[in-house]
């Protein structure tokens, strides 16, 4: 059922109509919507409810903010190409792009996944739901593996997969540190058994970095779920996400049903797994560039002195 929400009220007599003020198709532009109420103002696509505190926020101040609320500090979701803005230097470059599935099982349920394909990348600007990149995270040199939760859920097919793997190669062949940004609700059924296999082909690429003594970064945030976290989310070198993110395999409701017990509320939150000891640490989004340029400055540096800055 929809409902109209009226943000401000005015009260009567104040701010009256313009006697020669301009004309919309409607008449005087009051500043009013059209065939609405003279109380209620126009504030479609200015302000953003907030899921965590309920709040209006002013969609201006809450991108300036880097999409994270003001009141209650929830984090909201961040695409792919906001991410790596976020987090490159100027001057990055997109590599791996052009593919696309192919539908391998000519997927129909409730419309043909052709459709939905052909809706996600109009709505994203994007071939699926990833996007690698070359660039700098302050003086350091990586490679960046952003996922796009818009692109049908950050699901991960083929391509994803792919993708994926191929930025593990570059990291490993160019031995620069590898940070993937994942944000997915798991692998992507439309495409069976070959969605699930990407778990294994990335696991296997990743395994060889690790021998290769390339680091490797994953970044969670909300969500990260099914096989993603299953996979390649939970196998860096160091782990760590976003304030709030849900990760986890399955949801609560099948685990709750699975062992009939009522989970904790904050069960599967980035708090509760860093608590559990799933995660090395929960950074705000605001605190995110910096902390990645310490723990690149860390991680690279000789053995020796990372045990010596670890016991000092």
């Amino acid at each position: 059922m929809g409902f109209h929400m009226t943000w401000f009220k005015r009260e009567d007599g104040e701010y009256p109509a313009p006697e020669n003020g301009p004309q919309g198709e409607n008449g005087p532009d009051t500043g009013f919507a059209a065939g609405a109420s003279a109380k209620t103002v126009r504030t479609e696509g200015l302000w953003v409810k907030c899921p965590g505190c309920r709040q209006p926020l002013y969609k201006a101040d809450l991108e300036a903010s880097l999409m994270v609320c003001s009141k209650c500090q929830h984090h909201f979701k961040l695409g792919a190409r906001a991410r790596i803005d976020l987090l490159l230097e100027p001057g990055y470059e997109l590599v791996d792009t052009g593919l696309r599935s192919t539908d391998p099982l000519n997927f129909t349920d409730v419309k043909p996944y052709k459709q939905r394909l052909r809706k996600a990348r109009e709505l994203t600007g994007l071939d699926d739901a990833i996007l690698n990149a070359l660039g700098r995270i302050g003086a350091h040199e990586v490679v960046l593996s952003a996922m796009e939760y818009g692109f049908i859920g950050g699901s991960m097919g083929a391509v994803v997969g792919e993708t994926i793997a191929r930025a593990v190669d570059r990291a490993r062949l160019t031995r620069k540190p590898l940070v993937i940004v994942a944000a997915s609700g798991g692998a992507r059924m439309m495409e069976g058994v070959v969605s699930l296999l990407q778990m294994a082909k990335i696991a296997t690429a990743l395994a060889q970095l690790d021998d290769a003594r390339v680091p490797y970064i994953s970044v969670l945030t909300d969500p990260t779920t099914g096989g993603v976290t299953a996979s390649f989310a939970m196998l860096g070198d160091l782990n760590i996400a976003e304030p709030g993110a849900l990760i986890g395999f399955a949801g609560p409701r099948v685990i709750e049903q699975t062992i009939r017990q009522k989970l904790p509320e904050s069960f599967q939150r980035a708090e509760f797994l860093l608590e559990k000891g799933f995660l090395d640490a929960v950074v705000h989004r605001r605190d995110l560039k910096a902390y990645l340029i310490r723990a690149l400055e860390f991680l690279k540096a000789p053995a020796a002195q990372r045990v010596s800055e670890l016991t000092s």
